[in-house]
């Protein structure tokens, strides 16, 4: 990776970016598909923690332009591979001679992301193993390319977000972002959730592979599945087992373990011959503490009882509001928009008319923006909630939420 181009190129990115921002506070029309569109081509090449923020983005589909959204969700399905040569690269300087370790590697890779992509290759021993591998070069440009998001993410002053909060945002993404290059600590989590759900019948996690694991590559057991995203079109009775498993998962870690997957892209997941939900990647966990969920859980139970006042109460425990003038009214209809899936019996994730008042709402939260606020130390896990929120609805899923939430509301009450 040549830093010196990828810099000019972001900065381009940006520039294209901060104009179109720029345009629709002076009350224009922006082309947000074609900008969505230059993002994709731009940072499906480039890589890297510019395109791990545009996938970040394309999560927050209920608040994108539409055209922006559909443009940014392709980072999730179609991200163009590295060329083997480079891949060749960083197998070679984590293994040397790749012969000595395997009898083949599969040069078309098994998925491709951000950060890595990832190939099948058989052992010399005859077993079918995947190996993550991380783009060559991509520690050594990682902090320039941090440089240039954050140069990116001050575009959001023009949206009234303060400096002082754009910067703790941009610290958290970076965190995350250094964390996910370590791929060590990512072998290390696969096997502490591999101890913590072995008696879940419902879950599979891949057992990693230490011995052929290192710096630049992450090696596992294959397991074989079909990925969440191609899911939509499956025997309903499988798509329910699988979204059940998940909400359940992520329900576990949150109030048992206070930690949460926080890479909640559709290919980390999918469903195995019997059904099971498979969770290919740990790359992203992050700890929930106990004043966080409590804060959360007490917007989600504000929210609930359609009490405005109580839910700017909740806001400002998160650090998600500043100044005077509560946006009460904004509130109230999120409030409403959202009741229907937290309505007692079980509900449709596919419902699209929540989706749509959502979308609605958008341009009200933007406009508020110099109220409202990204609370603080929570990007990632909002990012995380979102995005596996977001993977129910892929799923259909059929949930009784008030049955699941209301225990949940009594527990945090208390902590």
């Amino acid at each position: 990776m040549r830093e010196r181009g990828r810099t000019r190129r972001l900065l381009g990115l940006g520039v294209r970016t901060g104009g179109a921002l720029l345009k629709t506070r002076l009350g224009g029309q922006a082309d947000w598909g074609g900008l969505g569109e230059a993002l994709f081509e731009g940072l499906s090449e480039l890589k890297g923690p510019a395109m791990k923020l545009a996938q970040m983005m394309s999560q927050w589909d209920d608040l994108l332009p539409p055209d922006l959204a559909d443009e940014l969700a392709r980072l999730q399905r179609q991200a163009e591979p590295m060329p083997w040569p480079r891949i060749r690269e960083a197998l070679a300087l984590q293994y040397g001679n790749t012969e000595n370790y395997f009898l083949s590697i599969e040069e078309r890779p098994f998925a491709s992301a951000s950060m890595g992509q990832v190939h099948k290759a058989v052992t010399l021993a005859g077993e079918t193993v995947v190996l993550k591998v991380q783009y060559p070069g991509l520690a050594e440009v990682l902090e320039s390319d941090l440089k240039q998001v954050k140069r990116i993410m001050s575009l959001g002053r023009w949206l009234k977000v303060p400096q002082a909060r754009l910067e703790v945002l941009f610290d958290e993404l970076a965190v995350g972002l250094r964390e996910e290059l370590n791929y060590q600590a990512e072998a290390v989590a696969l096997a502490r959730y591999r101890e913590r759900y072995k008696d879940n019948p419902a879950l599979v996690i891949p057992e990693p592979l230490f011995d052929l694991s290192g710096q630049h590559v992450l090696a596992m057991r294959y397991v074989d599945g079909t990925p969440l995203r191609e899911l939509e079109h499956a025997d309903d009775a499988v798509r329910q087992k699988v979204a059940v498993a998940l909400a359940d998962w992520i329900t576990q870690e949150l109030f048992i373990h206070q930690e949460l997957h926080a890479d909640p892209h559709a290919g980390n997941f999918a469903c195995d011959e019997q059904g099971r939900l498979v969770i290919y990647d740990l790359g992203a966990v992050i700890a929930v503490p106990d004043a966080r969920l409590k804060a959360m859980m007490q917007l989600l139970e504000a929210t609930l009882a359609q009490d405005p006042m109580a839910m700017d109460d909740a806001m400002m425990n998160l650090g998600g509001r500043q100044g005077q003038g509560a946006p009460l009214a904004l509130y109230k209809e999120a409030a409403e928009s959202i009741a229907p899936l937290f309505a007692p019996g079980e509900q449709d994730f596919s419902d699209v008319r929540i989706h749509q008042r959502l979308r609605e709402l958008s341009p009200k939260v933007w406009a508020a923006m110099d109220r409202l606020q990204p609370p603080a130390n929570t990007l990632l896990l909002s990012r995380a909630l979102n995005g596996h929120y977001w993977n129910l609805v892929r799923l259909k899923a059929r949930l009784d939420m008030h049955g699941r939430t209301e225990p949940l509301l009594a527990q945090t009450r208390v902590l």
